[in-house]
């Protein structure tokens, strides 16, 4: 069965049990987000302390609140149509200032990356509230309750771009708080209710993929940081073991996301009878937090790799031990959600990283870093042989 939209309307074509492509247009507007990724890594390796940490955390969760946003609104509106297309384009350069004030984003630039900000946000939210008022009434009057958000939200942006210092963070945190806030509390307002999650009627297989896609992205950050600083050294034994223990935590966090799992959560999205609840939890919320333990992994990496041997500092420990926990805490929440069960090669990957953190103490980086990295493979090679065992 296709459901065909209404003459002049901006909305995808759907065919029922058919998965909507990712277009051409979609996989460029990513490319930003390439650069934002970099430059949240390179911020956080320069700046690595508990504040460091915390602002680094909030710059990625407004760079994902941006792109997830843009994939909910094309995952209904079709992007091969040329109004969404310049929107597209409008809102990759809006990114592409963003990301360019990422590191100055408490200082310098921080109105220019508030303002930048705001503008994708409202221009997105308002013009897909216009595209959807004949075609979608439902999705409309949840668009008309997102940008009343946006709006509020905005004024903390804005103010805080034009303050300094710990105010400056504290309305910013007060802004990204109501965005986040808003879809768990179905975006309510006041004479205007509440939306449903029956009222995103989301095609799951394309949002899954897409945010699959920025998993990629995200580890391919890693690669480049890895590469970048492992080209700078002499070839010895030490590096080369540095630089193939960083290949491997690459490659374990890719297996432990992409085999089966990403798939099969895929295909229970698409055929939910709530597939807008499941995109809301699984998707919208959980996947920062495996870019975050993404992220911080290829900084760990960056750090043991220009170290390998000596005393093990404090910023090496907690990235070498928090980004696979992150990582491994995401995966565990996104498969309970999709599959239903809380993997126990996950539980026991975070219990053997808590039995390894005292060893910070007394492990060179690259020895210490090994440690973290053999939890990682043992969690994908346990997940990929038991489910093996189960299909059998």
């Amino acid at each position: 069965m296709t459901r065909n939209p209404k003459p002049g309307a901006l909305l995808r074509e759907r065919v029922e049990h058919q998965h909507a492509r990712v277009s051409y247009v979609e996989l460029f507007f990513d490319l930003v987000f390439v650069f934002a990724i970099t430059q949240i890594s390179h911020t956080l390796l320069e700046h690595f302390s508990v504040l460091g940490l915390a602002q680094a955390a909030f710059l990625l969760g407004a760079v994902w609140w941006i792109w997830i946003y843009t994939s909910w609104v094309t995952n209904w509106l079709d992007p091969e149509r040329s109004p969404v297309r310049i929107l597209l384009f409008v809102l990759m350069f809006l990114g592409l200032v963003m990301s360019c004030a990422l590191p100055e984003a408490f200082g310098a630039t921080g109105l220019a990356f508030a303002g930048a900000y705001v503008t994708a946000q409202l221009v997105r939210s308002v013009f897909t509230m216009v595209s959807l008022r004949d075609a979608s009434p439902a999705n409309y009057r949840n668009f008309q309750r997102i940008t009343i958000w946006l709006v509020c939200s905005g004024i903390f942006w804005i103010a805080g771009g034009l303050s300094e210092g710990p105010l400056r963070f504290g309305l910013w945190l007060i802004a990204l708080g109501i965005e986040y806030v808003g879809p768990a509390a179905g975006f309510r307002v006041l004479g205007l209710g509440r939306s449903l999650t029956s009222d995103w009627n989301v095609e799951g297989g394309h949002l899954a993929e897409r945010c699959a896609l920025f998993i990629i992205i995200a580890l391919g950050e890693s690669v480049i940081m890895t590469g970048a600083t492992a080209a700078k050294l002499p070839p010895t034994a030490v590096n080369l073991t540095a630089f193939l223990n960083a290949f491997l935590s690459t490659v374990a966090m890719w297996w432990v996301y992409f085999h089966i799992g990403a798939e099969r959560a895929s295909q229970h999205i698409a055929h939910s009878e709530d597939p807008g609840r499941i995109a809301r939890i699984a998707y919208t919320y959980l996947h920062v937090l495996l870019v975050a333990g993404i992220i911080l992994v290829a900084v760990g990496d960056e750090l043991v790799i220009a170290h390998p041997t000596g005393h093990t500092d404090g910023r090496t420990a907690i990235a070498v031990l928090a980004g696979p926990a992150f990582y491994l805490l995401g995966n565990l929440l996104f498969k309970r959600i999709t599959a239903g069960w809380y993997p126990l090669s996950h539980l026991v990957g975070l219990g053997l990283l808590a039995v390894l953190t005292p060893a910070w103490t007394v492990l060179p980086p690259l020895g210490f870093s090994l440690s973290a990295t053999a939890i990682l493979v043992l969690v994908a090679a346990w997940e990929a042989i038991s489910l093996r065992a189960k299909e059998a």
